[in-house]
């Protein structure tokens, strides 16, 4: 029996609404995306198999807020299930989803977002893989406005000339970004996903140099400075100095800083 097959069949057996449920499986199993009592936003979520991985994974405690400009029936077992309809390359559409999570106060109260979306098919490799680095990115900006500190990002892409640029611009936004194929995926597919891990909200990035003064001395020594209240780790310094460092590794709660030369 073909891989695609027996997919296929578990989804119908176990009552998922698509195959594509074991591919978000798998995600997780590979990146640990999901946790209970966690917030999710499903984009491109019809007909809703990803909606039941997520919602099994957050529990009850948790909401799951999927989007597509598709009608999706609603999934009975799962209180927690949100549905927005509309067309994500709408400005409209991603307001509505930054109001329904409350991303619109200023908080960031969103842990996940992941994405399934595919372009419709042309047959034209190049312009369906751009299409699809176009979704991918409309994918990025909702989880710029509404991701937490540390959260997570899982989008679809297909590979392709464009798929560099698009990595590296995640990643700018993320302490690191990889690339995963689903194992659910069909053999004949082009599609991977990228997964970004722990977003970064600091004011600072890798390599910035700001002006700081060391207010405090850590347990291991090193010196602690604010910048915009995000803390960095100073090396080689002393309480009260004021002084140019030059920002290293980023975490999305702290990070690491030098005296610049």
């Amino acid at each position: 029996m073909s891989g695609k097959d027996d997919y296929y069949n578990r989804a119908k057996q176990q009552g998922y609404r698509a195959r594509s449920a074991y591919k978000l499986k798998q995600l997780d199993e590979t990146a640990g995306l999901f946790g209970p009592g966690n917030t999710v936003v499903d984009l491109g979520a019809a007909p809703g198999g990803w909606l039941q991985v997520a919602a099994e994974e957050v529990s009850d405690r948790g909401t799951v807020v999927g989007v597509d400009r598709q009608r999706i029936d609603p999934l009975e077992d799962h209180d927690s299930v949100e549905l927005v309809r509309g067309d994500l390359t709408e400005a409209s559409t991603i307001d509505e989803v930054v109001e329904r999570v409350g991303a619109d106060t200023g908080e960031r109260p969103v842990d996940v977002v992941i994405s399934d979306m595919a372009p419709n098919m042309t047959g034209d490799y190049d312009l369906d893989h751009a299409r699809s680095v176009h979704l991918a990115r409309q994918a990025f900006e909702v989880a710029d406005r509404v991701l937490d500190s540390g959260g997570d990002l899982a989008v679809k892409v297909f590979d392709g000339k464009d798929l560099d640029d698009l990595e590296a611009d995640i990643e700018e936004q993320f302490e690191y970004v990889r690339q995963v194929r689903p194992e659910a995926s069909r053999d004949s597919s082009s599609e991977l996903y990228l997964v970004a891990k722990n977003y970064l909200t600091a004011p600072v990035r890798e390599g910035d140099r700001v002006e700081v003064e060391i207010v405090d001395i850590g347990s291991e020594g090193d010196g602690i400075a604010k910048v915009d209240g995000f803390t960095l780790f100073v090396s080689g310094v002393e309480e009260g100095d004021t002084l140019e460092v030059r920002v290293g590794d980023v975490k999305p709660n702290f990070g690491f800083a030098q005296p610049a030369e």
